[in-house]
């Protein structure tokens, strides 16, 4: 399969809005999560997160609008305006039924659906907003994007957890192969810092409770783990045949060119322990970039901070890479910010093509002493090293494995 080209970055999360203020919060290693103040979450066994309390700046969406929407379709509004400013495109110029969206999340938009149905118990049918229905549910995004720009083309939405959407990403590289259409707009969001969301999230069984210490309460492969913590944002970035994109003179920021997916099917929630379809997505990925893996020079980690997710994932690694693991750099980065659940590796793609236009792996925060040897782990600072190829791994629940493969241009 073909490489297809990024031309623009777009990215909604806690450590930052817009490519700029994001990188340089992502590269001084500091953390942005704390305690939950949005709403009275004391009572949960976990209230902490990642959290954007500033979306209004940066808006350009109407009242009116936001009026009918959940704020992960903000975000992906927000989003997708700054990765087509990014990619310098114009929109109103493209013929709306070539370009697609494909996007990914885990729990859809509960602000506003819980805000509903608490309305509907209270007042009664009366009190539910007529726009309920097409606010909550996970393709609200997409559809919201195609209406804002116009776009008619074929899209998609993609749920699988965690794994959301960096296989929305994968599907959309398929799509662009095939010659289906011009560009499309791919990534995730994620809005789970809510009530009931927070509730759902909690009762996963996999959430740090280290409310006391919420900057160091997420702490990837580190012996002290103790799950993780969520965040809230999204990423998007702009996708294009490369031939399309260098026509038009587009400044091509990296290359997409392997994808893979397995499941291990083997447990409705956990993974399985011996991460040998984590492998064989890795191995597929890089078997379609057509590279070896010692050619690799950085790996993005899932990193979920829960022993057997962390443990299965750095046996897959092994397993793949051999003796050449201790030489590539790998970091876990939201650990900084949060597991952005649905939009986690799409933000990992961000950061990771960041990373190889500035020749800087970003840290895994809150790593003193890893709980497993062998990898060349980037902790506390980052490091500068020249990265020409780097793979993204993004996990759900249910053993859902994705592997993404970018090059640098």
């Amino acid at each position: 399969m073909e490489k297809v080209a990024v031309t623009g970055l777009g990215v909604v999360a806690p450590s930052g809005i817009g490519r700029r203020q994001f990188w340089a919060n992502i590269k001084s290693g500091r953390s942005f999560i704390k305690k939950i103040t949005r709403f009275d979450s004391e009572r949960y066994p976990s209230h902490i997160a990642g959290q954007i309390d500033d979306l209004e700046k940066y808006t350009h969406v109407s009242e009116r609008v936001l009026k009918k929407i959940d704020a992960f379709s903000h975000m992906a509004l927000i989003a997708a305006e700054l990765a087509l400013q990014d990619s310098g495109l114009d929109i109103k110029k493209e013929d709306p039924n070539l370009v697609g969206i494909f996007l990914g999340n885990a729990i859809g938009g509960w602000l506003y659906a819980e805000t509903e149905l608490r309305d509907l118990y209270i007042e009664g049918r009366e009190g539910v907003s007529p726009y309920m229905a097409s606010a909550w549910f996970p393709a609200a995004p997409q559809g919201q994007v195609s209406i804002y720009y116009g776009i008619k083309g074929f899209s998609k939405t993609v749920v699988a957890d965690r794994a959301s959407s960096l296989e929305a990403i994968g599907y959309a590289r398929k799509t662009l192969n095939k010659g289906k259409l011009n560009m499309i707009l791919a990534g995730g969001m994620e809005a789970p810092v809510t009530p009931y969301a927070l509730l759902c999230c909690n009762t996963y069984g996999g959430l740090s409770v280290d409310n006391e210490h919420p900057e160091a309460a997420y702490r990837p492969f580190d012996r002290k783990r103790g799950g993780f913590v969520i965040g809230e944002g999204a990423g998007i970035v702009v996708m294009e045949p490369i031939g399309r994109a260098s026509k038009r003179g587009a400044k091509i920021m990296a290359y997409i060119s392997g994808y893979g997916t397995s499941c291990d099917g083997r447990d409705r929630i956990e993974p399985a322990s011996d991460g040998l379809q984590l492998s064989r997505a890795i191995r597929i990925a890089l078997d379609d970039a057509g590279i070896k893996p010692d050619e690799i020079d950085y790996i993005s980690l899932d990193g979920l901070a829960v022993d057997i997710w962390d443990d299965s994932e750095v046996k897959a690694l092994k397993s793949v890479f051999k003796g050449k693991l201790k030489d590539i750099p790998v970091s876990c980065p939201k650990s900084m910010f949060g597991n952005l659940l649905g939009a986690s590796g799409a933000i990992d793609l961000v950061i990771a093509i960041l990373a190889m236009e500035n020749d800087l792996v970003p840290p895994t925060v809150n790593l003193d002493e890893p709980a497993v040897s062998g990898l060349n782990y980037i902790a506390k600072e980052a490091r500068e090293h020249k990265i020409n190829k780097a793979l993204i791994i993004s996990r759900g629940r249910g053993g859902i494995n994705s592997a993404l493969v970018v090059e640098k241009q």
